[in-house]
């Protein structure tokens, strides 16, 4: 029996394949290309890594031929909404194309479990109520877009070829390993080295904040007991703008609010997330453990050893 793992040296990867490698005495395999917001030090030295794009039919046919993977965690994608403004290109190959080519190999090679990590941006922005998993997609970036194509891509294969699919659908994740593009990483790294955070726009944007860990946890429930066909919002239930997760940064490093550098909004920028995660509650008796004082906390510590 073997577990194959996508974009294991990114951030949601890598934390998953640590907590993987204390859940499972199987063979643990990981694709990913490395691409710039990766690193292979992510990687426990247990997991065995493949280094090859997911969209590379010929060099993962070679990966899936020799290992007859049971099991495929999907979580490799480009996932910066930034980039995926000034160019699309990577995300429809990677996100898209990546997937498809994954979905053909699930299928030719029988894997009796393909898990889609997906997010919660696919159901767009939502001014009152919450996202539950029979939300329609609005997808209003070209990243998310993507995303929200994976999406239907994997529920196609499933509902056309019968191949054993489960998608889940976060919302935003940190925690350690996360590269500092993101928000929270790059508030903190910005605030090691004394440089001002920038704030889009207002900063009034509301977002679910799930900490890595027990997304991870929640994945976990989800292998050993998510039905085949399904979908499974995983949330934090921690709503906050961002300008105030950036507020609770600053006071934990014990620095002022003059930190902060407000800047011209994103454009499209989805005003408010918010998971529902009953479904995933009812189920598989999931609920997020760690609260948002806590992981900020265990995230700067693990920033502040390596700046």
């Amino acid at each position: 029996m073997t577990v194959l793992v996508t974009g294991g040296a990114g951030f949601i990867g890598s934390n998953f394949l640590h907590h993987l490698v204390n859940c499972t005495n199987e063979e643990i395999i990981c694709i990913d290309n490395l691409t710039y917001a990766s690193d292979w030090h992510n990687i426990p030295d247990r997991v065995l890594l493949y280094t090859t794009d997911i969209a590379d039919n010929h060099n993962c046919d070679f990966v899936f031929k020799k290992h007859k993977p049971s099991t495929v965690f999907h979580f490799a994608a480009e996932s910066h909404v930034d980039n995926s403004i000034k160019d699309c290109s990577p995300f429809i190959a990677s996100n898209i194309n990546g997937t498809v080519n994954l979905l053909n190999l699930s299928l030719k090679y029988e894997v009796e479990k393909f898990i889609h990590i997906s997010t919660d941006e696919v159901y767009g922005s939502v001014d009152d109520g919450y996202f539950t998993e029979n939300s329609n997609y609005n997808p209003r970036n070209p990243y998310s877009a993507s995303k929200a194509a994976s999406d239907h891509f994997v529920m196609a294969y499933h509902n056309t070829y019968g191949l054993p699919t489960v998608i889940t659908n976060c919302s935003n994740n940190y925690g350690p390993r996360q590269y500092h593009e993101k928000m929270i990483p790059k508030a903190i790294t910005n605030l090691l080295s004394g440089k001002k955070v920038p704030i889009y726009g207002d900063g009034k944007q509301v977002r679910d904040w799930l900490y890595v860990q027990d997304h991870c946890e929640a994945l976990i429930e989800v292998w050993f007991r998510g039905r085949v066909g399904q979908k499974y919002n995983i949330g934090g239930e921690c709503e906050i703008k961002n300008i105030d997760i950036v507020r609770m940064i600053l006071d934990y490093m014990n620095l002022k609010e003059d930190m902060i550098e407000y800047v011209e909004d994103r454009p499209g920028h989805d005003r408010r997330y918010s998971t529902d995660i009953t479904k995933i509650r009812h189920e598989l008796k999931w609920s997020p453990k760690v609260s948002i004082e806590e992981g900020l906390e265990k995230t700067i510590n693990w920033y502040e050893q390596r700046i």
